[in-house]
Order: structure tokens, then C-alpha cells, then sequence
């Protein structure tokens, strides 16, 4: 069961609040370094600036998740009772949640915050191991990745496609292509005929054409490959979990390295003015905040 913050004693959620701390110089949007996050993966800046943070908190124990939201600078938690929450993408008014073995849905434009199962576990085709990321078109189909047996073998990803109807596909897999093992950052164009992926195992950045079901890479060297993000302008960034690393990828896919150092840098997100990069550093607990001027 999922329960809001309402729904739990204030103490913990009073305690935790001490433990963040947010830096004193606010950015455009309210953008600010945060500091004391559970184990955060994933982040999404909404139209309002309102940022989203999913929160594993303990790896592998089940209903200590949950979403954090920063709200220029003020932090709170929006949901808990949450499994291993990772990917986020908002659609509409509606923010989804890939959490492990299942996909949430909560309405971000409602008074009392809750999440409700959009898919569950069964709804797949094959169980799912290792929900990761998700993203979307401007139709509102949602692309899941599976990443599969990612802390084993590396293997056995699988990537989906689920319409608003919650009719679900599988896109690419194993059998399909040999080239996806642990397929991790997901990012779809907003027609929804291609979708850039990057694997978790390979560090190789994919674009596939869900038209002609043809799979080109774009990038490798990419280490342990996590997030995607594409700016206005075309360039697109990708965040190393392995290395601690974010990298840049211009359009004639020649890559460079924009900041190291961190301890695990997870799902990244763009600001909604284009300009910053939001990157969540899970082992280290903390959001950062890259200038991309």
C-alpha cells in the first residue's frame, strides 16, 4: 500500500527535513545544489519548477521509496510506501514512476498525493527484473526499459511501449538485437519514431526507428550509461553511473566529458529553460546543479 506524507507520522518526515540541506543562492527556477536525498535516481523539472526526485532509500526494501519535491528550494515529500522508485516522466498532469517491477501513476494537480499502479508486474509479458527509465512521446505513449539482470550478468533488458490505453509492447530485446543487454536511459522524440537509448553494460548510445525497426549507434565509451537529455539546440548529454561522469554528444557525435567526480550519476533531466543540467548523484545523496550557459 502507498501512502502520502499525510498519511505517516510527522516526526520521521520532520527529522528528514533536517538532514537537507539546500544552498543559499538560488538559479533561474529556483535551481540549487541539494544535499541529505535518499539514494535519489531519478529528478524532473515540471512546467511550474516544482523538481521531482525519486528516492530508493534502501536498495532492495520494499516500501521505504518515495518522491521528494523541491520547490524553490524548499523541500518536501510528496509520496512514500514506495518499492525501489527510479525513472520519472511527467505526462500531462500525471507523473509516472518505474518502480522495480511496476509503473505508478499520481496526479500532480490534486490536493492529497497518491500514486496508483498503472501497470503492474503481471501486466508485462515477461516479469520484469529491473524497471528502469522512462520516457515519452507527444502522443503520451510511455517507453519503459527493463534493464534486465543489470547487477549480474548484464543481460536480458528489455524495452517497452505503452499507449495512453495501456496497451503494452516489446520493442527490443535480447532476441531481437544482440546489441541490448542492459538497456537503461531512454529518450523518445516527440513524434514517437525514434527513441535514443543507452545500455547500462556497453556504454553504447542507440537510436532505434520504431518505423523501420532499425537499430544504429550514435555514441559508445559511455561507461556504465544511465540518463539521456536532449537540448533545444540538438545536443544531448549522458550520465556515466559507473564513472561518475556526464558527457556531452554533438550532432556529429563526437563526445566530450563535462564534469567528473561524482559517485554515481544517475537519471539526468534538463531545466525547463533549457540551460541547466539536473543530475542526481546516488551514492553521494545529493542533486547537482550544471550550468550549461
Amino acid at each position: 500500500m502507498l501512502f502520502s506524507q499525510h498519511q505517516r507520522a510527522w516526526m520521521p518526515s520532520f527529522l528528514a527535513g533536517l538532514l537537507l540541506t539546500v544552498t543559499s543562492h538560488s538559479q533561474a527556477h529556483g535551481l540549487a545544489p541539494v544535499s541529505g536525498l535518499l539514494t535519489p535516481e531519478s529528478v524532473v523539472q515540471a512546467a511550474d519548477g516544482k523538481i521531482y526526485v525519486s528516492e530508493i532509500n534502501g536498495f532492495g526494501q520494499d516500501g521505504d521509496g518515495q518522491i521528494r519535491v523541491i520547490d524553490h528550494g524548499k523541500t518536501s515529500v510528496l509520496v512514500q510506501g514506495l518499492d525501489d522508485p527510479k525513472g520519472l516522466i511527467i505526462i500531462g498532469n500525471d507523473l509516472y514512476i518505474a518502480d522495480k517491477t511496476r509503473v505508478l501513476r499520481m496526479a500532480l494537480n490534486q490536493a492529497t498525493a497518491s500514486a496508483e499502479v498503472f501497470l503492474a508486474a503481471t501486466d508485462f509479458p515477461k516479469l520484469p527484473q529491473f524497471l528502469n527509465d522512462l520516457s515519452a512521446d507527444a502522443n503520451g505513449n510511455l517507453y519503459i526499459s527493463d534493464s534486465g539482470d543489470i547487477l549480474g550478468s548484464g543481460k536480458g533488458g528489455i524495452v517497452y511501449k505503452v499507449t495512453p490505453q495501456r496497451q503494452l509492447s516489446l520493442l527490443l530485446d535480447g532476441s531481437i538485437d544482440a546489441r541490448i543487454l542492459a538497456p537503461n536511459g531512454l529518450l523518445a522524440d516527440a513524434k514517437g519514431e525514434h527513441l535514443l537509448l543507452v545500455d547500462f553494460t556497453s556504454g553504447v548510445l542507440y537510436t532505434y526507428n520504431l518505423l523501420t525497426k532499425k537499430l544504429d549507434e550514435v555514441a559508445s565509451g559511455l561507461g556504465g550509461g544511465d540518463g539521456i537529455v536532449k537540448q533545444a539546440n540538438g545536443t544531448l548529454y549522458v550520465s556515466d553511473w559507473k564513472s561518475g561522469k556526464v558527457f556531452k554528444i554533438d550532432q556529429q557525435h563526437k563526445v566530450t566529458l563535462v564534469k567528473e567526480g561524482y559517485q554515481s550519476a544517475a537519471d539526468i533531466a534538463l531545466s525547463q529553460d533549457d540551460h541547466h543540467l539536473l543530475v542526481p548523484d546516488m551514492k553521494a545523496g545529493k542533486l547537482d546543479i550544471i550550468d550549461l550557459h
